[in-house]
């Protein structure tokens, strides 16, 4: 059929209304296929947890395979939100999902633990009590750059112990199923500790060194005393008669872990919970 500028000028808006439905219908037709997929694919971690009651108590239970709670000072807080202990447990447990807490709150020591256990804190924001939450696993960090420096060292260590005796008490009573471990952090450096930070002597950098070492060893030495399962970070982080490597301690105060120490301290949890087999497969 051969059309003249007449007709042609009468059938151009015909197509075009044709054309635009059939692209309107499309979009419409992708838009709907693209939500039903999305609603199908939505990853569970999406999901928002709920509450449960265990033995009477209402809890927080997540949607997650396994609910990971540490507890900490700063040197647990700069795990961040975990991505890195998340991408080492995928490796042990592939077919599993995390949902980890950090609770590692910066300039706290053993003695605070008993409150984040049982009342709502606030560290940046607002954090439930522990005990208030359906977890697996329980990771206890050792608090050792955080030491009663108030108290003459024995009666700190007597103390440490003592906060630990009602930590486990109160997390067996509540928790009962879930496993409880803890973990003994990064050797601190007797040389650099504090460096850039404090200005210290080289003998009272050692001392403070020293005294920190000691209530990570009293914590090591509970573990292992009352059959607690342990990670012990701090064994592996030695170099010799210094401490712990400055590999794996910040430039910026030698206190802290570098971001090879984040990887570290993730790893080797990770690594600990499998071969001590924490979490059932």
């Amino acid at each position: 059929m051969i059309l003249n500028k007449r007709s042609f000028l009468v059938l151009t808006p015909i197509f075009l209304f044709l054309a635009l439905g059939f692209f309107y219908r499309f979009d419409i037709d992708k838009k709907i296929e693209i939500k039903v997929l999305g609603m199908k694919s939505a990853p569970q971690e999406n999901r928002k947890p709920q509450d449960i009651d265990i033995n009477g108590r209402k809890k927080v239970k997540y949607f997650q395979d396994y609910t990971i709670v540490l507890v900490g000072d700063s040197m647990t807080e700069k795990l961040g939100n975990s991505d890195e202990l998340r991408m080492y447990l995928k490796k042990y447990y592939t077919d599993k999902t995390f949902e980890v807490l950090n609770y590692g709150f910066g300039s706290t020591n053993i003695l605070s633990v008993q409150e984040r256990l049982e009342k709502t804190t606030f560290h940046g924001r607002d954090f439930r009590p522990i005990l208030d939450i359906a977890f697996d696993l329980i990771l206890i960090e050792s608090f050792g750059n955080n030491p009663l420096s108030e108290m003459p060292l024995d009666q700190g260590l007597k103390k440490q112990t003592e906060a630990l005796d009602k930590i486990m008490e109160a997390t067996r009573r509540e928790n009962p199923k879930a496993k409880i471990a803890f973990v003994a952090t990064i050797a601190p450096n007797r040389y650099s500790y504090g460096k850039k930070l404090v200005d210290l002597t080289p003998e009272k950098r050692a001392q403070w060194a020293d005294e920190r070492t000691q209530y990570i060893k009293n914590h090591i030495d509970y573990a292992n005393a009352h059959q607690i399962p342990l990670i012990n970070i701090y064994q592996k982080s030695l170099k010799g008669n210094e401490g712990g490597s400055l590999e794996y301690l910040s430039s910026d105060d030698y206190i802290h872990p570098s971001p090879n120490g984040v990887y570290f301290i993730s790893e080797e949890i990770a690594k600990g919970i499998f071969e001590q087999k924490l979490l059932t497969l």
